[in-house]
């Protein structure tokens, strides 16, 4: 008999489920800075007096382009590097929720509200009667960073959580987040543009308090984008997120059910982002177990790989999913309990008649074929199924957490 044979799922692998769990326009805003900088590198570009945002050039030579060309490009490693690991939880939330045209709809305000509040506040300092102040006027800007303190804003406000972490390290109340968030990294890096962040959160308020509402289209206009031709491929993507909340291949959850006191990378702790890219270990004996949780037939999901995954959380999504199913087609199964421990006590007290071997009590009704064929389709035995059926009375919720709870012999 073999002993604790150790599985491990290398860093590539992690790496690749990581990435493929990012959408579409989330991922391509980081390749595409990604590759802006590298370009920038090897050529040895670093002209950005020409494409960065100068308040002086757009208001005196109207270079409006400035606005959108400077938040791609970044002036070092650690900028870009910093600034696609804070987009990647942020952007990829609000992506699940808004769909992918909408999120880049929504960026594309954003970086013009940005530049239209840098642009007020540079006027009202170098112009101010008491003392004049030109150094605004003349600040050459660069980065996503922007836009990440608008999104922290607009998530937070999403999001409805009390409270957050500051890299893990002490937790602020949620509405004064993006601002302490402000005062250390400008305490931390002197060099960063303080008014550059400041606007963005501004920019995050007006859009999350709904100034902006005059501004955003319906949903049809989304959709007409989407039904294009020349997005056609785009929208192919598995990783691309329709604006009705829906995934065209499927690939990607559209909203995420946790709501925790801090996510991200600024929110939470950056160790543990970190940690959970590294390789997971698991004993046969573990696995031996895991194995023996599933009755019905295995099946492979998504890339066709072998994964290494929590049994107790896959049970708990494979339950919810078979429920919903369940309910979706046989809506007056669900019945409301007037305590739910009735209910409860019901279920184990069927789940222990199966695992005994009691006799199947019908009680009046008979498990249709109908709802043996929906149980099989779901990968369990056929026999199995009968006797849950059975076991539970032909209720089919109850029957699921039979064959899911492993009480069936």
């Amino acid at each position: 008999m073999r002993t604790s044979i150790v599985t491990e799922a290398g860093l590539p692998t992690r790496l690749g489920q990581w990435w493929d769990g990012i959408p579409f326009l989330t991922s391509a805003v980081v390749v595409v800075c990604g590759i802006i900088y590298l370009v920038c590198l090897l050529v040895g570009y670093d002209s950005f007096f020409e494409i960065c945002f100068l308040p002086s050039a757009v208001l005196s030579r109207f270079q409006v382009y400035r606005i959108y060309t400077s938040i791609f490009f970044h002036g070092s490693l650690l900028h870009v590097l910093f600034n696609m690991l804070a987009l990647i939880p942020l952007g990829s939330e609000l992506e699940r929720i808004m769909g992918s045209v909408r999120f880049l709809y929504m960026i594309i305000l954003l970086a013009t509200s940005n530049a239209i509040f840098h642009l007020l506040i540079a006027l009202v300092v170098a112009h101010n009667p008491f003392h004049p102040y030109l150094f605004l006027m003349n600040e050459c800007s660069i980065g996503f960073s922007g836009i990440i303190f608008s999104t922290i804003v607009i998530e937070t406000r999403l999001s409805g959580i009390q409270s957050r972490s500051v890299f893990g390290l002490f937790n602020v109340p949620a509405k004064w987040y993006a601002l302490i968030l402000l005062i250390v990294l400008q305490l931390l890096m002197t060099n960063v543009s303080l008014v550059g962040h400041l606007c963005g959160i501004l920019s995050g308020f007006a859009y999350a308090y709904g100034l902006f509402n005059f501004l955003m289209p319906g949903t049809s206009f989304y959709s007409s984008i989407e039904s294009s031709s020349w997005l056609s491929s785009c929208v192919r993507w598995p990783k691309f997120i329709l604006c009705t909340g829906e995934n065209s291949a499927g690939f990607i959850p559209t909203y995420s059910s946790q709501n925790t006191a801090s996510s991200g990378l600024f929110s939470g702790n950056i160790w543990r982002n970190l940690l959970s890219w590294m390789p997971q270990r698991e004993s046969s004996a573990q696995s031996t177990e895991d194995s023996q949780r599933f009755l019905g037939r295995g099946r492979t999901l998504g890339s066709g790989q072998s994964q290494i995954v929590s049994a107790d959380n896959s049970d708990s999504n494979l339950q919810a999913r078979l429920l919903d199913n369940i309910n979706l087609d046989h809506p007056s199964d669900v019945a409301t309990t007037g305590t739910g421990q009735q209910l409860s006590d019901g279920r184990q007290q069927a789940a222990d008649n199966a695992a005994a071997g009691v006799p199947a009590r019908h009680q009046g009704s008979e498990a249709s074929d109908e709802e043996i064929l929906k149980l099989v389709s779901m990968g369990f035995e056929k026999t199995q199924v009968e006797v849950a059926l059975a076991a539970a009375d032909g209720d089919l919720n109850v029957a699921v957490e039979i064959l899911m709870n492993q009480q069936v012999c």
